[in-house]
């Protein structure tokens, strides 16, 4: 699979309590002030490490601000080889109303 799905909160929410990757593209400040519980921090410092550790079968879900940057990153991890790349629409801003109970705060999980 060389695409990505967009897919809306609640199907990224099913996804990631059965085992979904998810990472978290936003600057490393946004980060730690609110992320999806679980989520990693992924950014060009950092892509390449988590590239070289991934299972590319496990699905991955890619999330930012509003749900835009991420399909970019979404389309570059799909092209990687990643088997199952999903877009979180309408971005944290959006899990953030629909899930709080499902938001942390930190720099890492």
């Amino acid at each position: 699979m060389s695409d990505f799905k967009r897919i809306p909160p609640q199907q990224a929410h099913a996804l990631r309590e059965q085992g979904a990757v998810v990472v978290d593209i936003r600057d490393p400040q946004s980060f730690s002030n609110g992320h999806i519980s679980g989520s990693q921090h992924l950014d060009n410092h950092s892509l390449p490490d988590f590239i070289a550790k991934a299972d590319f079968d496990q699905p991955l879900i890619v999330t930012c601000y509003h749900g835009n940057s991420s399909q970019n990153a979404a389309a570059y991890l799909a092209h990687q080889g990643f088997a199952e790349v999903y877009s979180l629409d309408g971005g944290f801003e959006l899990w953030h109303r629909e899930f709080p109970q499902d938001v942390s705060r930190g720099d890492t999980e």
